[in-house]
C-alpha cells in the first residue's frame, strides 16, 4: 500500500520560511524527502536555512509573480504552498495607525492571496496541488489590542474556503493551520514575561506553550495524499485553547 503520508519528491514552497514556524516546517519537509524552496525578504536569513531559496517581498505583487515563476522554472512544478508569512502590531483599535493597518493587511491578506494565486496557476495547469495557509487563534476568537491582525486572520479563513471551492475541480486542496501559542525566536521576549507565560499556560488545557515541531505532523498530513478529500478547513493546533478552559473545581475520580 502506498504511504498516504509520504511527501518524498514533492516540490514544497514555504513562503515565510526563513525563520520560526516556517523554517521548522521547511526543514521537516526536507528531512522527509521533499524538494523545498523557502522565500522571504531577508537573503541572509534565507541562506542560513541551508535550503533552496527565493528572495521575495510578499508585499510586492511583481516579486510574488517572479518568485512563483522561478520555482516552476527550477523544479518544473509546485506541489505544495505553505503561506506562512505574516506580521503583527499591537495597538488600541480606536487609534490604530493607518500606515500600520495598511501594512498588516497588505502582507497578511493581499500578499498571501497573491502568493496563493501565483502558485495556484501552476497547480491548476497540472490539475494537482495543495495550499496550506496559516491562520491563528484570532481566526476563532479575539484578544484586545490586535484588532487588525485578528481581522487579517479572519480573512485567511474566508480565503481558504473561497479558494478551496474554486479550485476543487482542479484537484487542489486548500486548508489552513491555526497555531496556538507557539514559542519561537520571534516571540521569545513575550514569553519571558512570567505574567504572559502563566496566562497562556493556565488557559491552555495542555498546560504548556507549543513549539514549532508541534506543527509538523499536521503540515505533512495536509501536504500528503492522506488529505486528498479534505479542503476548505481550518485545523487548530493549540493544545486545546479554543476547545475551552480548565477551572479550579475538583471533580471525583
Amino acid at each position: 500500500m502506498t504511504n498516504l503520508f509520504s511527501v518524498e519528491g514533492k516540490v514544497v514552497h514555504v513562503c515565510g520560511g526563513s525563520r520560526g514556524i516556517g523554517r521548522a516546517i521547511a526543514q521537516a519537509f526536507q528531512q522527509a524527502g521533499a524538494q523545498v524552496v523557502v522565500s522571504a525578504r531577508d537573503e541572509k536569513n534565507l541562506a542560513a536555512t541551508g535550503l533552496a531559496y527565493e528572495v521575495c517581498d510578499i508585499a510586492d505583487a511583481a516579486q510574488i509573480e517572479r518568485c512563483a515563476e522561478s520555482i516552476v522554472k527550477r523544479f518544473g512544478r509546485i506541489d505544495v504552498l505553505f503561506n506562512v508569512a505574516g506580521i503583527n502590531f499591537r495597538h488600541a483599535a480606536e487609534t490604530f495607525p493607518v500606515d500600520k493597518l495598511d501594512m498588516i493587511l497588505n502582507v497578511n491578506v493581499r500578499g498571501n492571496l497573491l502568493m496563493a494565486r501565483a502558485c495556484g496557476k501552476a497547480m491548476v495547469d497540472r490539475k494537482s496541488g495543495k495550499v496550506v495557509n496559516i491562520a491563528s487563534l484570532h481566526t476563532h476568537q479575539s484578544l484586545a489590542g490586535v484588532s487588525v491582525y485578528g481581522t487579517s486572520k479572519g480573512a485567511i479563513a474566508s480565503m481558504t474556503r473561497a479558494l478551496a471551492v474554486e479550485w476543487a475541480a482542479s484537484n487542489i486542496q486548500v486548508n489552513a493551520i491555526a497555531p496556538g501559542f507557539i514559542r519561537t525566536d520571534l516571540n521569545k521576549v513575550l514569553w519571558e514575561d512570567p505574567k504572559m507565560l502563566n496566562w497562556a499556560v493556565e488557559r491552555t488545557p495542555a498546560r504548556r506553550l507549543g513549539e514549532p515541531p508541534d506543527l509538523i505532523g499536521v503540515s505533512i498530513f495536509l501536504a500528503s495524499a492522506a488529505s486528498d478529500f479534505m479542503t476548505g478547513q481550518v485545523l487548530y493546533v493549540d493544545g486545546g485553547f479554543t476547545a475551552g478552559s480548565t477551572w479550579p473545581l475538583t471533580v471525583p475520580r
